[in-house]
């Protein structure tokens, strides 16, 4: 089944009102939330379009059946660059921070894991996810995954909180299932999410075995809520609304009291063992994600940049193209590392086709680093008019129009209605609610930067590095190159299928 955008909102906003925003109880059909549910409504009218079947949708290992590419597995290389494609193509489509891949990412952590440990421990984990994934998939539902704890005292491991609920955890267990407690936090898109994949956020040890917790569960389940911020954009002097002002997101704080879990929605639980595994599974996932989504947030601030350098009437000055240039850098090398991540990456005993750990969080790293500059080439090229622009009003108003007419008009192939347009986006694009946001998650979406730090030194070998320079220092007298054959690329079967499409449209 593939959903049409109206049948998302049908179910959305039939669920029960347990959503938070500015103290009080909303319904998720709240006009703040609108914006973040247009960028979804976005990923269902992609896999209903003819144009993109096969980019936006794939066929389930599951069920068999056509699906969103959003609740695929990834099978091989090609179906995580497929993945990739899709996640540049939606973003640019929205401005920005597409969402989807939050449950994308969780689903894929789960399903190798699950197959991990019931092979190492003889648990039945695996076949309640692929039971519970089958219905998910068949409904064509959305996830997001809540992963990041509230923490607390980060000197302290979870079993050492005065607040035992910083981390969610289990208070009790049942024939049927288990009861949980505690605060999920930054959770993106939690608001108008159908289902909640919760998963460990850090390596856990014995004494934290309570908080070695995953599971499934509706987003408004009863005992669940969630308290929401909204990044919307400055609407009130908008005289149009313009395509970008019409997507946002949200972030939520979760908090579960006493939530019931059936047993068939359980996926760990005490096996503080693989807490760690599970945790990176995911960021690692959601990391080659950015290597879609980060290189279409520098494109919408290089097109801003351009339109900004046009209307200046500079766009053709050495030192602005230079800037430019910048964006080329960081969108492709990043997009590259995410099709590297693709190409080198690996089957795992589930099935599933994981990404190069190392090239994922190249690329996630050189767009955490370079976004803060993007946006200041943006200021750099553009000015100070983003903050200091007139309101809309004014440049209708009868005593202050023909002034404002006259000032905004800075290229004479540009007309002030068109200028005007650009300064507003400009505005949007880089001196708004949605700017402070993207900032942010720029740096931190997907896990801290040591996060970052850590995965690239636990998997990259310097060892080899280290031989190779003693080689090279006269050291030893030999060097062992033979790691470099064991680096192939792998293709797959779906290469293959991308050649059947490509000499069918050809």
């Amino acid at each position: 089944m593939l959903r049409t955008k109206e049948e998302y909102h049908e179910r959305l906003f039939s669920m029960r009102n347990n959503i938070y925003v500015g103290g009080q109880r909303v319904g998720r059909d709240d006009s703040r939330l609108r914006p973040g549910i247009n960028v979804l409504d976005v990923t269902f009218d992609l896999a209903q379009d003819p144009r993109w079947k096969g980019l936006a949708t794939a066929i389930s290992s599951v069920t068999g059946e056509e699906i969103n590419r959003w609740n695929h597995l990834p099978q091989n290389p090609y179906d995580l660059l497929q993945k990739q494609k899709a996640i540049r193509l939606a973003a640019r489509r929205v401005g920005g921070c597409i969402q989807r891949c939050m449950g994308h990412d969780a689903i894929n952590a789960l399903a190798i894991y699950t197959k991990e440990i019931d092979e190492a421990e003889g648990t039945d984990y695996h076949a309640r996810f692929i039971s519970y994934l089958r219905g998910y998939q068949l409904e064509d539902l959305d996830g997001t995954c809540c992963q990041t704890d509230a923490k607390g005292d980060r000197l302290k491991r979870p079993s050492q909180q005065e607040n035992p609920d910083s981390y969610v955890h289990v208070v009790e267990k049942k024939k049927d299932g288990v009861v949980v407690r505690g605060i999920k936090m930054s959770i993106t898109q939690a608001a108008y999410a159908d289902v909640f994949f919760v998963i460990p956020t850090r390596a856990l040890k014995e004494e934290d075995a309570d908080y070695a917790i995953a599971f499934a569960v509706p987003a408004d389940e009863d005992g669940i809520k969630v308290v929401t911020r909204p990044v919307w954009l400055r609407d009130k002097d908008e005289p149009h609304v313009a395509p970008f002002c019409t997507y946002g997101v949200s972030d939520s704080v979760i908090i579960f009291d006493d939530v019931f879990i059936p047993w068939e929605r359980v996926f760990m639980c005490g096996e503080w063992q693989y807490g760690r595994r599970l945790a990176l599974l995911f960021a690692n996932s959601h990391r080659h994600s950015y290597c879609g989504c980060k290189p279409a947030l520098s494109d919408v601030l290089c097109g801003a940049t351009l339109l900004a350098a046009e209307a200046n009437n500079v766009d053709k000055v050495f030192h602005v193209r230079e800037k430019l240039s910048k964006y080329v850098g960081t969108a492709e090398l990043a997009y590259a590392a995410g099709v590297a991540a693709a190409v080198y990456g690996k089957k795992t005993s589930s099935g599933v086709f994981f990404p190069n750990e190392i090239y994922a969080n190249v690329g996630r790293r050189l767009t955490g680093e370079s976004i803060y500059h993007e946006y200041n080439i943006l200021t750099e090229v553009a000015g100070g008019i983003s903050v200091t622009l007139p309101f809309a009003e004014d440049f209708g108003a009868p005593e202050t129009r023909e002034e404002l007419t006259r000032f905004i008009v800075r290229n004479p192939y540009i007309n002030a209605e068109e200028a005007l347009k650009i300064w507003k986006f400009v505005e949007n694009v880089g001196a708004s609610p949605m700017t402070a946001w993207y900032l942010i998650a720029g740096v931190h979406g997907g896990g801290s930067p040591v996060m970052e730090t850590i995965a690239l030194n636990s998997e990259y070998d310097y060892d080899e590095r280290k031989r190779l320079a003693r080689y090279l220092a006269g050291i030893d007298a030999e060097f062992d190159d033979s790691k470099l054959r064991t680096l192939e690329p792998s293709f797959g079967d779906g290469l293959v299928e991308e050649r059947k499409i490509n000499n069918k449209n050809n």
